[in-house]
């Protein structure tokens, strides 16, 4: 086995060489982008409430809510006022939507699989109808679907909010916040 003997000088050269060679393999290496947040909130610009009446007498009936520019910016272009049938129990399924994207983007999908962080909270008022959330996420109700129950007639109101609940979720609609929050005129006639 050879041994070598650098000078002081050539050990330098070296060394100064291969500390050279690793700033230049470490700049050329590509700059890792930060992953998103899998909890980031998604852009809601289109709310649609299917009403199908649970005897089949009535006909199917939708509600909507847009506002292609999202919260706050311009008013909403379309604000539907809930109109059903006295007497009736009407299956609901809520679609949500981001169409600010070309295909829109079904939120819908991303709140059912993220069951376990999200609630729908319903809250009538100014006329007999009670509405109750009809799917789970396994432990707790949803509400993408529910079951709305009119009675007599009359006119009043029903606020719709998508809470937010990611390690909070208890069934109640306290915790977290609130995705979306909306206050749809009610006419049951």
């Amino acid at each position: 086995m050879k041994l070598y003997k650098f000078s002081i000088k050539q050990t330098l050269a070296i060394s100064a060489l291969l500390i050279g060679a690793m700033l230049v393999m470490n700049a050329c290496r590509k700059n890792n982008p930060t992953p998103p947040n899998p909890n980031e909130e998604e852009l809601i610009t289109t709310v649609k409430i299917a009403f199908t009446d649970s005897a089949g007498v009535q006909p199917t009936f939708s509600a909507q809510y847009k506002d292609l520019d999202g919260d706050g910016g311009n008013a909403p272009s379309v604000f539907d006022t809930i109109r059903l049938k006295p007497n009736t129990t009407y299956l609901a399924e809520i679609l949500l939507l981001d169409e600010s994207k070309s295909p829109a983007d079904t939120i819908s999908n991303e709140v059912f699989e993220e069951g376990d962080e999200h609630l729908f909270c319903f809250d009538v008022n100014g006329v007999t109808c009670s509405v109750q959330r009809t799917d789970s996420d396994g432990t707790f109700e949803i509400g993408l679907n529910s079951k709305w129950k009119t009675s007599a007639a009359g006119n009043g109101t029903a606020q719709i909010q998508l809470r937010h609940q990611p390690g909070t979720k208890d069934g109640t609609c306290t915790p977290g916040s609130s995705d979306i929050d909306l206050l749809f005129q009610l006419k049951v006639q």
